[in-house]
């Protein structure tokens, strides 16, 4: 606790003394209590720069030696790859090739695709954490890595991709606990409903290769992950941390809403549709009552800390995936307004002349405490997935 207060002053520090810094955080202070961006309006035209802003940085962020992806911080600058968002950063690019008709993308996608196999674990896991760690293999991380891989191999047909996908799959049926959930090899040693998110991937590939534990991992998970779900639709054991677990952010709740969603429409189980659809609904109520969500809530759904930006892209994806399950124009509307409230958010952030230009901030303003004064690629990548969602670019990943 105290080493990161140290870190986040010192940081804090270095942006007030930095040339040509004070004004931005003067500007974002003001914005953000001002909240103007509750009724950002981007034009089409806007939108698709920012879009294409975003691709760009992401492709700015690979590592020139490993092929992955990094995240920007304002102090300490480039980290190095991380294998987990590199892994569900390629379905993000590879429709980005489709929608831009741009080939460069699809060997972007191979070269970080090719990275990923040659240092995924003996068991069949992935490490988590950025590559440098060298950290023990996760059961969320190597989740993520399937969803790149797969998508990897229906562009490409390359053997090696599915291959891999599968001897992941295979270590995530085998650390599974009897109880449905992970903790042996979960982040921390602690399960965690947001594990739902590695349901998915799961499913998919029993859809493509029928083997049916695959499907049987994913159900006894899910079940579980019911359990631990409140009536109003808030979830017990969401948080990325444990300090904290009693107020999950957003981000840790998009992930397990996600999954379930996912999992219900393949799976055609309305129990996880619906135990998705409450929390969604609530939060779109607090979304429509304020005009913006918070970056976490408790049991109660009362919120706390400053806006996360990832967990609000991840939301307006939610919302644009019921729409197109229900039809109900209101999640179309919440979507797209919370995708011009994003666009908002990264234009009065971005610089054409640093480094972090095209890029969204982990917290909005953006020395918020969740990946403080940071541009982590997963946060720029679920951006992109939003806008493209509103731009009608058919999706890679997604089996429905």
């Amino acid at each position: 606790m105290i080493r990161s207060v140290f870190r986040y002053l010192i940081n804090f520090l270095y942006l007030l003394i930095s040339p040509g810094i004070t004004h931005l955080i003067r500007d974002k202070w003001s914005f953000y209590f001002s909240k103007k961006f509750r009724n950002s309006n981007i034009s089409p035209s806007e939108q698709k720069r920012q879009l294409k802003d975003a691709c760009e940085w992401l492709q700015k962020s690979i590592n020139p030696s490993a092929h992955g992806f990094r995240t920007y911080y304002y102090l300490n600058g480039w980290t190095s790859s991380y294998p987990e968002t590199t892994g569900y950063i390629i379905p993000t690019l590879l429709r980005y090739a489709q929608y831009s008709g741009e080939d460069k993308w699809i060997q972007i996608c191979k070269d970080a695709g090719n990275w990923l196999v040659d240092i995924q674990k003996e068991s069949g896991g992935w490490q988590s954490g950025y590559v440098d760690e060298d950290k023990n293999e996760v059961v969320f991380n190597t989740g993520q890595v399937i969803r790149g891989l797969y998508a990897l191999y229906k562009n490409t047909g390359e053997e090696k991709y599915i291959q891999s996908s599968i001897r992941a799959c295979d270590w995530l049926c085998k650390t599974q606990d009897k109880k449905g959930f992970w903790k042996k090899n979960a982040f921390m040693q602690a399960e965690r409903v947001y594990d739902s998110y590695v349901d998915h991937p799961l499913l998919v590939l029993h859809l493509e290769t029928g083997i049916e534990r695959y499907k049987h991992t994913a159900i006894r998970n899910l079940n579980w992950i019911l359990t631990q779900q409140k009536e109003n639709g808030w979830f017990a054991n969401c948080d990325n941390t444990t300090k904290h677990n009693s107020r999950p952010i957003l981000h840790t709740i998009a992930y397990t809403i996600d999954g379930l969603l996912q999992c219900g429409l393949i799976l055609q189980e309305d129990s996880y549709i619906l135990a998705a659809k409450k929390p969604a609904d609530v939060l779109l109520s607090l979304f429509e009552k304020n005009g913006y969500l918070q970056g976490r809530y408790n049991e109660n759904w009362q919120p706390e800390q400053f806006m996360i930006c990832t967990g609000m892209a991840q939301i307006a994806i939610v919302w644009h995936q019921l729409w197109c399950y229900t039809g109900d124009e209101k999640y179309k509307i919440a979507s797209i307004k919370m995708n011009h409230q994003l666009c908002y958010i990264a234009r009065h952030t971005t610089n054409p002349s640093k480094p972090y230009h095209g890029a969204l901030p982990g917290s909005f303003p953006l020395w918020g405490r969740y990946e403080p004064f940071g541009f982590p690629n997963w946060a720029t990548k679920y951006f992109a997935d939003s806008q493209l969602n509103e731009l009608n670019a058919p999706p890679v990943f997604y089996q429905l």
